[in-house]
């Protein structure tokens, strides 16, 4: 080992010495003092390696003789212990990448992953629940709620308690002691289009350059799928020979199948088959598609649509719609068009349906009002005859 230096700072030197990871030497700077009657001598770091000076050896050498700064041993062990220590411990993000270990076939899971990136892990990287405190949850919720619908904060909130309640049905951590105050949300939307706003949609769709966007738009008006159910769907999904449409995976959770109906076919014979892609509507490479957000809102605001008009949802909306307003269809058979393993959510579109009974029974009445008004004015020329 060479030689000790001095520097022009008392109780600083150093020693030269082969440089880590580069060509040449480097400086190893070192204090020495008294502490106690001892004479401690410590190493304090490298020139390059740790960017020490003598300035800064001299700071660390004040701190060790006033008693304000750790050895580097000391440090060395306190970051070891906790290292260790948080071996133990289970904050939200290390819950969460468990959690998805655990749930690897999740539905969903790239929306669930991009509401924790954006809402989650700002928020609570690092954090164990039973640090959390409600006036954390309170904080969150209040500040999503200036830039989000209550609809997505409800979504953050209940993705955050899956995953405690995740770490505690598997014994990873202790729970919390509160409840989650969740925003009110409007479930009951129902979404429709005017005659006008219809054939403005059609015609952005067909003037519009984007090979799947429109086409996935015309799908969900002709057969109210999902967003998901038409990202997941797949030729060998479509049996022509049939005339369905096979749903895997869908939100109900077991398979479920759907009439092909003539403009779904004419619609799919418009769509360029990928030769690298079993999907119907591929995304990038000919995987699965994961979003066409951007695409479908450029559609959207081509055709003047509401800005709270959701594109393709909506469209599931506005099929469903149509449907029960005809009054051909019963809430059974729309409730099955729907793949709704629920029927009180067909229920949202009862009330279509019961106006156009309405308006068939109104229609009933006036028919009849005016044969009994005919027949009314029949007897009164009658009657003025005989006199």
């Amino acid at each position: 080992m060479s030689n000790r230096i001095k520097t022009k700072y008392p109780g600083v030197y150093y020693r030269n010495a082969k440089r880590i990871g580069g060509k040449g030497p480097e400086k190893v700077f070192y204090i020495v003092f008294k502490k106690n009657g001892k004479m401690i001598e410590e190493k304090v770091g490298r020139q390059y390696a740790d960017d020490m000076t003598p300035a800064k050896a001299s700071g660390i050498r004040s701190g060790r003789i006033e008693g304000k700064r750790l050895s580097r041993k000391k440090i060395r062990q306190q970051e070891e212990a906790a290292k260790k220590a948080k071996g133990n411990r289970w904050p939200i993000d290390r819950l969460w990448e468990e959690y998805k270990k655990q749930n690897p076939q999740l539905k969903g899971m790239h929306t669930y992953q991009s509401i924790y990136n954006l809402h989650i892990k700002p928020n609570f990287f690092g954090i164990e629940p039973k640090d959390i405190l409600p006036l954390d949850i309170k904080r969150v919720k209040n500040r999503l709620l200036k830039k989000r619908s209550p609809q997505t904060v409800q979504h953050v909130l209940e993705q955050i308690r899956r995953i405690i309640s995740f770490g505690v049905k598997n014994k990873l951590c202790p729970g919390i002691d509160f409840k989650f105050e969740m925003p009110k949300v409007d479930n009951i939307k129902t979404e429709d289009l005017t005659s006008k706003q219809l054939q403005g949609l059609l015609t952005a769709i067909d003037d519009d350059h984007h090979p799947h966007a429109g086409p996935m738009m015309k799908m969900a008006l002709f057969t109210g799928m999902r967003r998901g159910e038409l990202f997941r769907l797949k030729w060998s999904d479509i049996d022509y020979d049939r005339r369905f449409i096979y749903i895997r995976n869908p939100k109900g959770g077991e398979d479920q199948k759907i009439p092909l109906n003539d403009g779904t076919i004419d619609l799919l014979k418009t769509v360029q088959r990928a030769d690298v892609s079993p999907f119907v509507f591929p995304g990038r490479n000919g995987g699965q598609r994961t979003n066409i957000r951007h695409q479908v809102n450029r559609i959207k605001k081509a055709a003047g649509l509401p800005k709270d008009f959701r594109p393709l949802h909506g469209l599931r909306h506005v099929y469903a719609s149509m449907l029960a307003f005809s009054g051909n269809v019963d809430m059974y058979t729309l409730q099955k068009l729907l793949t709704h393993s629920d029927p009180q959510m067909t229920q949202r579109y009862a009330h279509l349906r019961d106006e156009t009974l309405k308006s068939a029974s109104d229609l009933a009445g006036e028919i009849i009002g005016e044969a009994m008004k005919a027949a009314d004015d029949k007897n009164i020329i009658e009657m003025k005859g005989e006199k």
